[in-house]
């Protein structure tokens, strides 16, 4: 358990050294807390935004390892590779829809729009 909390600890820490999109991703999350304590109505919903942000960062540390591996295969460019790694930053931009509608819902909720 020691050994899998450092791992992911250094994990963590590499992709917010050489991922710039991680690092906007953790400015995300800090604005996204106390922003979803003011709009939220109930604690479900503060949860589900805080929520939707997190799932968005491990879809993108998802990415970023799929990038990294594929990178290390081979440097030829190689057209299956680039399908694979088109997949999974349109996984991130899936997940950054449905964060979208999250949050878009709850301000709507919030200034009685639902």
């Amino acid at each position: 358990m020691w050994r899998a909390t450092i791992n992911s600890r250094n994990g963590l820490a590499f992709a917010s050294r050489s991922e710039q999109a991680f690092r906007e991703e953790i400015v995300a999350l800090v604005i996204a807390v106390p922003l979803a304590f003011l709009i939220g109505t109930t604690p479900a919903r503060r949860v589900e935004m805080i929520g939707v942000v997190l799932l968005l960062m491990v879809v993108e540390l998802l990415n970023t390892a799929i990038e990294k591996l594929a990178d290390r295969l081979t440097t030829v460019h190689d057209t299956q590779i680039g399908r694979d790694k088109d997949m999974g930053t349109a996984a991130v931009g899936v997940t950054l829809v449905i964060a979208g509608m999250i949050w878009l819902f709850a301000i709507a909720e919030r200034i009685g729009l639902i």
